[in-house]
């Protein structure tokens, strides 16, 4: 396997870790009723729980 090889793997893995943390963010603060707290054009936001997408904007 060559180094390209690799980083495409590592990529692919970091980034199926990200997903996962980010799922599993969202159900924590469904399930205790808690905002997201997010940045948006320079603004400090808060989205109610049930607003907060289930995925995100990626092109992942």
């Amino acid at each position: 396997m060559d180094i390209k090889d690799e980083l495409k793997e590592l990529e692919q893995k970091v980034s199926l870790g990200l997903k996962e943390a980010y799922r599993k963010m969202v159900e924590f603060k469904k399930r205790n009723n808690s905002p997201l707290i997010v940045s948006r054009n320079g603004k400090v936001i808060e989205i109610a729980p049930k607003d907060i997408p289930l995925t995100t904007n990626s092109k992942n």
